[in-house]
């Protein structure tokens, strides 16, 4: 019944999921939990992420205005104009190739990983507080006109949501608009490949941690980068410090793989479904050469992207092989593309009382929230003295301290107020306001 999932997710949302899934002209098999997957992961994100520029954009009573030239912007004010600017060029072609598929998969990428995922989550503290300076007014005029244009580009898919959206970003209809153009100027490829190996690596680094079930706020000693190539290590050293924020790692060591401190020991193994199309009755023989080519052929097949066999004649392409690092003593590793990634777990007692720290401070935060404080609002803390967390408290008092906004934080041994749960224990928290 399309008209049941109309009146349960909308128009828009189901019109979306059809666009993105397939071509209109393909069959598609429905399923309403995709429909709601659309729903949420792309028009959820897009929404709140309105609202956090809304919000701030409020509390400062900005007017709108759009990106200028006079301006002062960041580098990720840069980055993220110039993926716009490449976001309209990629989708007013697919449009005018009549792909809207093509079209609309580009805006739900862009939207969620781009625009919130990395830049919005990396520029929250810019919209804090404080007066409003050349910085603060470059990050209101980048996030207005992503969002404006965005409104723009996914109207012809989700006319309703768009015109909302836009509707309450200027006071008009996004339908009589005229359609957004590119500005060239402001594409900049070098940055985009700079900031994409900065994902990639935060992403490999992350699912580490994951294996390894150290949460972010868990600060940890090292990762090291090694790379295949100059080009790489370069633009991975222009992002280091971006990386080390997002990751939580002390030292972020990035060098070629030939200079790297410690040695990584990789297996190759051929891909039998790839390959066996290829080589056909050579498969036995190709497979038994590429079990026994060493680290240093290995290491020619990655920053090559070919390799020569000499047993039968041909080259090995990426796809034809699967190359894998072993884990070392102390250490997790992850193989993806041209990256790898070694990063130390081993955890010291200040690595252990700073994730403490953090800990608390998400703790407060949350409870900062619930007591319906303003954003602005300094508060007084008082903790319970429990062992687990004294050394952490009189340690990183002061960096606890300024990251809750309080003019006082102190442990006592009675502390009336709530009861939040740590690792494995729980802690009484009280706050004032100052």
């Amino acid at each position: 019944d399309p008209f049941g999932a109309l009146n349960t997710y909308g128009a828009d949302a189901v019109r979306w999921y059809m666009l993105t899934n397939s071509s209109p002209w393909e069959n598609l098999k429905f399923d309403p939990e995709g429909v709601d997957e659309v729903r949420r992961k792309f028009f959820g994100t897009l929404y709140n992420t309105y609202g956090f520029f809304a919000l701030y954009a409020n509390v400062d009573s900005w007017k709108p205005s759009e990106y200028s030239e006079k301006s002062e912007y960041s580098e990720i004010d840069k980055w993220i104009l110039s993926k716009l600017n490449s976001l309209v060029k990629e989708v007013t072609e697919a449009y005018e190739a009549y792909e809207p598929t093509k079209a609309g998969r580009a805006i739900s990428d862009f939207v969620q990983d781009d625009l919130s995922n990395w830049y919005v989550r990396l520029n929250r503290k810019r919209f804090w507080g404080g007066e409003m300076d050349a910085d603060k007014q470059a990050a209101y005029e980048t996030l207005y006109t992503c969002l404006k244009t965005v409104a723009q580009l996914m109207a012809p898919n989700a006319p309703f949501y768009a015109d909302r959206l836009y509707r309450d970003l200027t006071g008009e209809t996004v339908h009589l608009s005229e359609w957004p153009k590119v500005n060239e100027t402001l594409i900049d490829t070098q940055l985009e490949r700079q900031m994409y190996l900065a994902q990639q690596a935060t992403s490999m680094i992350l699912s580490l941690r994951k294996r390894a079930e150290k949460n972010v706020r868990q600060p940890l000693q090292k990762a090291v980068i090694p790379t295949p190539d100059q080009e790489t290590t370069d633009a991975l050293l222009h992002v280091a410090d971006l990386i080390k924020s997002e990751v939580n790692v002390k030292e972020l060591v990035i060098v070629p793989a030939e200079q790297s401190e410690i040695r990584l020991v990789k297996k190759i193994k051929p891909n039998f479904k790839v390959l066996g199309k290829k080589v056909g009755a050579d498969m036995k023989a190709v497979a038994a050469e590429i079990n026994t080519m060493s680290q240093d052929q290995i290491a020619q097949m990655e920053s090559e992207g070919n390799y020569q066999l000499s047993t039968v004649n041909y080259q090995l392409v990426p796809e034809d092989v699967e190359i894998l690092t072993e884990d070392m003593p102390g250490w997790l590793v992850a193989n993806n593309g041209i990256l790898t990634i070694a990063l130390d777990i081993e955890l010291t007692d200040e690595l252990i009382e700073e994730g403490i720290a953090r800990e608390l401070i998400n703790r407060i935060q949350n409870l900062r929230k619930s007591s319906g404080l303003e954003i602005t609002d300094r508060i007084q803390v008082v903790l319970e003295d429990k062992p687990e967390i004294h050394n952490a408290v009189l340690h990183c008092n002061d960096y606890i301290a300024g990251q809750v906004l309080a003019t006082s934080l102190t442990l006592a041994a009675d502390v009336q107020g709530e009861s939040v749960e740590m690792d494995g224990y729980n802690v009484n928290i009280q706050i004032t306001k100052a």
